[in-house]
């Protein structure tokens, strides 16, 4: 396979200057899949600074497709903890046990299989199939994205509309390694073409890159606009414990456990006593704190002083934190 020149250059720089990542290691054929899968998982809205620490525990004790299969909840869990997102761990659970019964344990090496599992979508398919079975896929990640529309100085919105770029990205040619080149071009978006400052003296491909002749190196969103949204969180202390819930109400955090709360239509005279982003949700939280000891379902009493003991989301720590210098 003849490659281009763009392709040759971008390897190139790669092999003398991708990084040390654990789920890069040089493992077999199937250990290299199940990495893959882990790390894309965690990877999705998470970086990869990170995403490291957790990914190494996590294969630490669940070294396996076998052994996620079979993992407890609780331990699962705990093991995310702090990564937020908990839907991705739920979800590479179910992955996993459905490729354990239908796929007699192997990750599929197709595109209509991937994307059939659980947590997986277009842009996590393409990965697996480039990274772990060296199919010529580019997955357009956020990196790769900020490459291509400052190399083809894309700035209209009809430009960098998802579809657009799909197509545009075949500018960047095919490889004979596959799964060199997906990582090599996520590496350029990571160390060199970043959001802010991008190096370009260090870039492979920046005497062909259109914002560097320019020297316009902005670059245009599709911004999600953040909702806001009001809520009322009720606070019941007893013996420096704090009473929290499983959370089966709200869609964010599910199943998760989260200080009793109420959502707030439009409300009047709202003194906020704190504002936490998550997601897409502006959360402007009004405290409100409470003698009575209702009865909930599922109650669940958490020490204050021993926060690590519990498989807690981030969003309850912050509260927690919160409540105790207030």
């Amino acid at each position: 396979m003849k490659e281009q020149l763009v392709t040759k250059k971008i390897l190139n720089w790669y092999d003398l200057n991708k990084r040390s990542l654990p789920w890069r290691k040089n493992v077999s054929q199937q250990k290299r899949q199940y990495y893959t899968l882990v790390s894309e998982f965690m990877l999705q809205q998470t970086q990869v600074v990170t995403v490291i620490p957790y990914f190494k525990r996590f294969i630490k004790n669940v070294p396996d497709l076998k052994s996620l299969s079979g993992v407890q909840n609780k331990k699962l869990l705990k093991l995310w903890e702090g990564l937020g997102y908990y839907s991705r761990a739920k979800n590479l659970k179910k992955t996993a046990q459905i490729v354990t019964k239908n796929f007699k344990g192997k990750i599929p090496d197709s595109f209509a299989d991937l994307i059939s599992l659980p947590g997986i979508g277009n842009y996590t398919a393409s990965a697996i199939l480039a990274i772990a079975f060296n199919k010529p896929y580019i997955p357009l990640d956020g990196n790769i994205e900020r490459v291509l529309k400052r190399y083809l100085y894309l700035k209209k919105k009809k430009d960098i509309q998802k579809d657009n770029l799909i197509k545009k990205k075949s500018i960047f040619g095919i490889s004979s390694r596959p799964s060199d080149y997906a990582q090599a071009l996520m590496e350029l978006g990571a160390l060199i073409c970043k959001p802010t400052n991008p190096s370009c003296y260090k870039c492979p491909i920046s005497n062909k890159c259109m914002a560097f002749k320019k020297k316009d190196f902005y670059l245009k969103k599709n911004n999600k606009k953040n909702i806001d949204k009001y809520f009322l969180l009720k606070v019941f202390k007893k013996d420096q414990r704090y009473l929290l819930i499983k959370n089966t109400k709200f869609n964010f955090l599910k199943n998760l456990t989260i200080f009793p709360m109420e959502e707030l239509s439009q409300p009047k005279n709202f003194n906020e006593n704190l504002n936490i982003k998550l997601s897409n949700m502006n959360m402007n939280i009004k405290i409100q704190y409470s003698k009575n000891i209702r009865k909930f379902h599922t109650p669940y009493w958490v020490d204050e002083k021993k926060l690590d003991n519990y498989v807690l989301p981030s969003f309850t720590k912050k509260i927690v934190k919160y409540l105790e210098k207030n």
